[in-house]
Parts: structure tokens; sequence; C-alpha cells
């Protein structure tokens, strides 16, 4: 095998050769609002038009850089160069994204390039990532030619259209095609991410009233259940004037058809991925401090607030009693992601979508038993459930090692692999990991938002660093066995 020096070496020269037209690419696809919309799926498009969109984009990029591609029936599509063995190692990142929420500065469907920072929905989230996959696979698609000597193995690029949901593109692919003998996901952060937290996902229903009987009219927030959100609205019925606070602003909003005033109650926070909640403030919590505060709920309405204050109190599940940590994995996180309000035959009911990710030392089981006390003693019920267990691999095996070495001589550094509380396509996979490309150690100005977040953005120079680190890693990977 090449020396490690010298392969980053030629890896930093091929990136700076093509960076601009990386960033033109995530540009591209950057342009495409691919958040899943199944109320217009077809065949050929299972998770709506703009995610395929997306995957096409992608597969056309990769056409460019003298790839073959397949489109799996629009569930994902992927992009090879073939090598001495059918057997293939793989990468996989997705075309999808959350929704676009409020609160950005920048245009999120551009790339916006200011002070070493690209800025859009997907920089991060995994659009930028897909291309830097799609752009190493291209380094030895070059090579190949120079050298007319084919990989050991396959390389092949997967471009999933719906990470952000349900993963079901992975559970498709799987079920139709023969694993890799390895993958990674670069979907995540350096050094490597070797274990998962479960995902635990509940949706809590208040008891139902009259349509017109209670003082809350409606209550809205987020868009997705796994993204803490950074706006929510009330519309109450009040009479009296309401003041602003912080981070609420209220607005006339008329009358109802009883003649009694509305006000609409609208809070701004700062939103993030459900599994980082770290310096990020639920905007539906603070519309639920704002409403018990101001007394504005009747007293069926205040049992499904004081259930929403358990649950908005904290964020490592300490108002539910679900606080849980161990060895391998950081402490339980608990959020609120959508608040939504709905009627039925004159009925109205709110309902509470929860994201919790759990460490090993609990399970899905004993978090739906705590969260159905809380909820029954708040006249609330839980109606949904799902659960995805924690997911590890082992951190000292050959495939692992040749991935964090490589990091490690990139950088300097003596990293060692982590776990994190996000969930990645790994977790589907018989043998793989999160790999980069973002990188803790380097933080962001203010400015720079979060996945899942308004301005999310990445630096360049994180992302040109990848972009060799995944060269050389796959070389690496290359070079040994995997019976």
């Amino acid at each position: 095998m090449e020396h490690t020096n010298d392969l980053l070496a030629s890896a930093t020269a091929y990136v700076d050769e093509v960076w601009e037209d990386v960033v033109a690419d995530i540009d591209s696809l950057v342009q495409v609002e691919s958040v899943e919309d199944r109320e217009h799926a077809t065949e050929g498009a299972p998770f709506g038009p703009a995610p395929h969109e997306a995957v096409l984009r992608a597969l056309s990029i990769a056409d460019k850089l003298g790839l073959s591609t397949q489109d799996c029936e629009g569930y994902l599509g992927y992009a090879e160069l073939e090598g001495s063995s059918e057997q293939y190692l793989a990468t996989i990142a997705h075309a999808d994204i959350v929704p676009l929420g409020s609160g950005w500065t920048f245009d999120p469907l551009r790339v916006t390039r200011k002070e070493g920072y690209l800025l859009g929905r997907g920089v991060i989230d995994d659009k930028g990532p897909l291309v830097l996959s799609l752009y190493a696979a291209h380094y030895f698609v070059r090579e190949t030619r120079r050298t007319g000597v084919k990989l050991p193995y396959t390389l092949r690029c997967l471009v999933g259209s719906n990470e952000e949901t349900e993963m079901e593109d992975v559970d498709y692919y799987l079920a139709r095609y023969p694993e890799p003998l390895f993958c990674f996901t670069p979907d995540a952060v350096f050094p490597l991410i070797c274990g998962e937290k479960g995902r635990f996902f509940a949706e809590v229903r208040s008891a139902s009233f009259e349509r017109g009987s209670g003082s809350i009219v409606s209550l809205e927030g987020g868009t997705v259940s796994n993204a803490i959100p950074g706006a929510a609205r009330a519309v109450v019925r009040c009479g009296e004037e309401l003041d602003d606070a912080e981070g609420i602003h209220v607005l006339a909003a008329g009358t109802d058809d009883d003649g009694n005033a509305l006000f609409a109650i609208e809070a701004q926070g700062v939103g993030g991925h459900a599994s980082m909640p770290e310096g990020t403030r639920n905007a539906i919590g603070m519309l639920v401090d704002y409403l018990l505060s101001h007394d504005l709920c009747t007293e069926q309405e205040r049992a499904f607030l004081d259930f929403e204050t358990a649950l908005f109190s904290s964020t490592d599940g300490s108002g539910l009693g679900i606080v849980a940590t161990d060895d391998l994995f950081d402490p339980l996180t608990c959020i609120g992601g959508t608040i939504r309000t709905v009627e039925q035959e004159g009925q109205v009911h709110f309902l509470q979508t929860m994201d919790i990710r759990y460490p090993k030392s609990t399970t899905g089981a004993v978090l739906k038993a705590a969260i159905e006390r809380v909820a029954h003693a708040h006249d609330c019920t839980v109606v949904d459930t799902s659960d995805a267990v924690p997911f590890y691999q082992d951190p000292t095996s050959e495939p692992v090692r040749a991935l964090v070495d490589t990091f490690n001589a990139a950088t300097g550094r003596n990293e060692a692999p982590i776990t994190i509380g996000g969930g990645t396509y790994a977790r589907h996979f018989a043998h793989a990991v999160a790999f980069g490309p973002d990188d803790p150690s380097n933080p962001a100005p203010a400015w720079v938002g979060q996945e899942h977040g308004p301005d999310e953005g990445v630096s360049e120079q994180v992302l040109k660093r990848a972009l060799a680190i995944y060269i050389v890693a796959i070389r690496r990977l290359m070079e040994l066995s995997y019976e």
C-alpha cells in the first residue's frame, strides 16, 4: 500500500484541483427541497418527487465523474466503480433533508459562501458529504484509468432518500442486494462513530374537548419529530390584552364565532438536532410556560400543559422519570419535536411527539411504561411508539482501526472511536460505522447554524480535509481481507 503520507499528499492535491466543482455540485443538490412528501408519492418516487429528484441529480453528478449508476426504483440509487471482485465496499449518504423551518438568515436552498463556510440546508446533513463520497470515488476512477489496475473490490456509493424519517430506503436495498463487506456513512463527526444510542419515539394525545369550549383554539409547533423546534404558535381566547415576553410575541387575531377576542402567541426559540439539545431552546416549551403563567387554559387544558411541563422541564428525561446513562454512551436525551391540533367531528385534541435517544442501560419498554404513567396522570394517552435499539461496532476491528488511523494521520491527533446520540444508516448494516465529515474540535462562529436548524453550515476546510481523508481511508479499506 502507498505510504499514508504520500497518498494524503496526492489526495490533498486532487481536492484542491476539483474543489470548485465540488462546491458547485453541492449547490446543485441544495437547490432541491428534498423533504419527504408521501402525499405525492408515485411508483418510482415512493417518498415523494423531490427526494427522488435529488437522488437523480446525485446520480447525474456521478455519471459526469465516470461512475456507473443505478436508480433502484426510486427508493435510492448507487454509483460504482467496478473492481477485481464483485464483492464491494460502500459509502452511504442521503439526499433527503428535514424541512427548512424558520429563522434563516441565508437562502436555505442555495449554497452561500461566507468567511470560509458553506451555508444552506443539507451542506453538512448530508448533501455536502454525499458529494464528497462521489468525488472520493472519482479519485479512483482517474487512478484506474491511469494505471489500468482495478481496485481489489468494487466501490459503491449508495445515495439514500429516506434517512431523515424511516430509513425505508435501506430496508428496500438490503432486501434485494447483498450487504457490503464494510460500509461507512459520512453523516456524523470524526474521528469515527462506533455506536449510536437507541431511539424511542412516542406520540402523546391530550383528552378531547368540544370545539369552542376551551381557552386554547390551537397549538402548532415544530416541523419534524427529530428536530428541536425553533418556532411555535398558539391561538387563544382572552378577555384582556396580553404582553410580549422574552422570545414571545403577541398579536391580535380577530374574534371567534361568539365574538370573543383572539390572540396569536408566537414563540421564537433556538432549533437544532434532537440528539444534541445543548444550546437550543424549545419553542413549544416556551409557549407552554407562557400559557400557564398567564392562566390561558381551562382545567382540562391545564392537565395537558402540565404534562408538557414535565416533558420540557429538562432534556435529560428527569421530568418524566427516565434518566439513564452507562459506560458506552452519553446520558439519555428527551425532546418534544412537534405539536399540532386535531379536530374531528366537533372534538379537539392536541398531539405531542417525543424523540428520546437512550443508552443501553434502559429499554424502549421501560421508557414507554414511564411515559404512560406520567401521561395517564395528566389525562393523556400514548397513542404511538416506535423503538430502535442501540447499535455498537467493535472499535478494535481492522476496518475501524484503518479509518481512525487515517484520520489521526491526517490531523496529527490521537483520537479514539466514540458513540453518539444521533442515528445514521450505519445501524442497518452488519459491518458499518459513521465516519465524519464534521470535526467538533473546530467550533464554528455563532452565525453558523447546526444541522436541522436555521443557517446550517460547515467549514470549507473541514470538508476539504474530509474528502482527502475519505480517499486515503478507501484505499486502506481496499487493502484489507474480509473473510
